[in-house]
């Protein structure tokens, strides 16, 4: 999990930035749509795939978690896409092991630590970053 990163921001191509509303939860199929649309021509096949549902999970624990609202940002590079959603809540998120009996509830970052290449979270001046990097090739 712990590389160098910053290559994708340094020589960095196509870049997403998109607002979210707070408490809006229209805005993970949107944000989907528009991660799609940016990584149509990017990546092994599944990879994008990924990416889509990583960024669900973090869009929905930025929207369901704090009280503000949130930015996303995905940047591609020339061997890996970065995706940030930055929220205005200084308090670090907490990885949980899900409960069987919860239904999906507690998945979202044990899918982030799992299926990205490098993840992380960054603390903003105001509020946190939490971000992940998916290499364009398949492991």
């Amino acid at each position: 999990m712990s590389r160098p990163t910053g290559d994708t921001r340094k020589r960095s191509g196509p870049q997403l930035r998109r607002r979210l509303g707070r408490a809006d939860l229209r805005a993970v199929p949107e944000a989907r749509l528009a991660l799609r649309e940016l990584l149509r021509h990017w990546g092994d096949p599944g990879q994008s795939e990924i990416a889509e549902l990583l960024t669900s999970e973090l869009v929905t624990n930025a929207l369901v978690h704090t009280d503000e609202g949130a930015v996303l940002t995905a940047t591609v590079g020339p061997r890996a896409v970065r995706v940030e959603v930055r929220d205005y809540v200084g308090r670090p998120p907490r990885p949980r092991t899900p409960d069987p009996e919860e239904s999906t509830n507690g998945r979202g970052l044990v899918l982030v630590r799992s299926l990205a290449d490098d993840w992380g979270v960054r603390p903003c001046e105001v509020g946190k970053s939490v971000w992940f990097e998916l290499d364009a090739e398949a492991a």
